[in-house]
């Protein structure tokens, strides 16, 4: 086999080539801080990282979504408990006013606090979220939850739709609740003993005309019917505070996942400065070699072997 000074040149060049390929490689690898650059480097493990991430990505959605729903319960929390306030003085007012010695002239007075409770009431059971959104309107949220109407009292104008929001591959939290599940009617028997439905607003309204016009009957009734009333706003604020628990719970399960997600892709994805480091060290010391080789076989021919 002939040995030619060219073949000499291109396996020198060859071999420096790739030795500097790899260092390249390397000092990429140092400069981004992963092990792959390239998918084409490794397929498999870059197919595994894209996996990891979009899950990751799923898990941060869930996290918004999480966010989102936590801060509506809590302005929800948040009105219902200044309802529950205001029915709790209602109330007072109610039994004040059943009192058979009190002066027709007391009872108006107290007929006045009440409508403005009953006004400040229907002020929160038309309460928007942050986005401007009415927290009590089923999926109608543009639409006030309660309407005042001519004649009569404040009608529910919203809808009956639960809105669920996915929060885990296999987890749903409902993140609103209707008008009529937080401000609850409640069932007055007429004179039949058939009971009919009265909306939260019509009981404050007929309390209110019972102390305007000395109806005492209508007022006691009213003092019962309120207790209905606070009943159902506290049933709500139950529920939301479960949910409000339920969210906690997910979220903690979140992190979790997040944090072993985050471990098994560093694991997989990052790069060992120390390892990298010296692996560099030991190519930039081949290459030197190379190059230092090269250079004494460039300067040898025959010529200087017949000398």
């Amino acid at each position: 086999m002939k040995i030619s000074t060219r073949l000499l040149f291109d396996r020198a060049s060859a071999q420096m080539s790739n030795v500097q390929t790899k260092l390249t490689q390397t000092q990429a690898q140092l400069a981004q801080g992963k092990q792959i650059i390239n998918a084409s480097d490794a397929p498999n493990q870059a197919a595994t990282i894209q996996r990891l991430k979009s899950i990751l990505n799923k898990q941060d959605s869930y996290q918004s979504s999480l966010n989102t729903i936590k801060a509506r319960l809590q302005g929800e929390d948040t009105t219902l408990n200044s309802a529950s306030t205001l029915l709790v003085r209602a109330k007072e007012i109610a039994v004040q006013g059943a009192n058979d010695t009190l002066s027709v002239p007391d009872r108006k007075a107290l007929g006045t606090e009440l409508q403005a409770l009953r006004d400040q009431l229907l002020s929160l059971a038309n309460t928007k979220d942050s986005s401007g959104n009415y927290l009590f309107s089923g999926s109608r949220v543009k639409q006030p939850a309660f309407v005042e109407t001519a004649n009569g009292s404040p009608v529910y104008m919203g809808d009956q739709t639960r809105m669920n929001v996915r929060v885990g591959d296999q987890r749903s939290i409902p993140i609103n609740r209707t008008g009529t599940d937080a401000f609850v009617p409640v069932a007055r028997p007429d004179t039949d003993g058939k009971a009919t439905g009265v909306g939260f607003f019509q009981v404050l309204d007929d309390l209110i005309l019972g102390l305007n016009n000395v109806k005492v009957n209508d007022i006691r009734r009213g003092v019962g019917e309120l207790d209905a009333l606070t009943q159902g706003v506290s049933l709500a604020q139950a529920q939301i505070g479960t949910n409000l628990n339920v969210v906690d719970q997910q979220t903690a399960v979140l992190e979790d996942t997040t944090l072993n997600l985050k471990t098994t892709l560093s694991s997989i994805e990052d790069l060992d400065y120390a390892s990298a480091i010296t692996k560099m060290n030991q190519q930039m010391m081949s290459l030197e070699a190379a190059q230092a080789s090269f250079a004494k076989v460039s300067q040898l021919n025959l010529f200087n072997y017949i000398k």
